[in-house]
């Protein structure tokens, strides 16, 4: 959905990429209306609510100093999360925010059976916004249940090979279930 609630498609975004890099200022400006709404939300999940909007802001400008390069329109979407991970990790490196040895923490067996069944989407915001991920699996569960990107996407998008993407969607889906389990127990000792 674009800013006035309406539905875009990637046939009318490759359209506005064209137009875009034919000097269109109003196509820039209803790609980046367009694509800004999901990316806050992606970003804001990587680095936290209080930088997010600068990260997003070096994003957009990374987007809009590079989108010339851009040869294949089609590929718009997954191109910007790209943009969108590789900045976010930047951001947080700098930052020194979370501890570098948590990012490809290795899973226990026994956790990585993954259900078939997606995570409400309340249910993996409220994982997200918890901070109890480590970016690298919070970027994974975002890219495929809140963008809706298929794994390999994801592995493309995060330049990771496919199977640390089920890894970490595998670790993700673990820390989901135990921050539910927990909740669940929070829950029972108030009744």
């Amino acid at each position: 959905m674009n800013g006035e609630g309406r539905v875009v498609t990637a046939k009318q975004e490759a359209q506005w990429v064209l137009r875009a890099q034919c000097d269109d200022r109003e196509a820039l400006e209803s790609l980046l209306r367009s694509v800004e709404p999901p990316l806050f939300r992606y970003v804001r999940g990587l680095v936290g609510e209080d930088d997010a909007e600068d990260v997003l802001q070096d994003v957009l400008i990374l987007i809009c100093r590079n989108l010339a390069f851009l040869h294949t329109p089609e590929l718009f979407r997954p191109w910007i999360y790209r943009i969108a991970s590789r900045e976010s990790f930047r951001h947080l490196r700098k930052q020194k925010r979370r501890p570098d040895r948590g990012l490809d923490e290795p899973v226990p067996l026994e956790e990585l059976a993954v259900s078939a069944v997606a995570p409400s989407t309340e249910m993996l915001e409220s994982l997200i916004e918890a901070d109890t991920l480590t970016p690298a699996s919070r970027a994974v569960l975002a890219l495929h249940f809140q963008q809706e990107l298929s794994l390999p996407e994801v592995s493309a998008i995060l330049e990771i090979p496919l199977g640390t993407v089920k890894s970490r969607l595998a670790s993700g889906l673990a820390a989901l279930r135990k921050h539910l389990a927990m909740k669940g127990n929070v829950n029972d000792r108030r009744s």
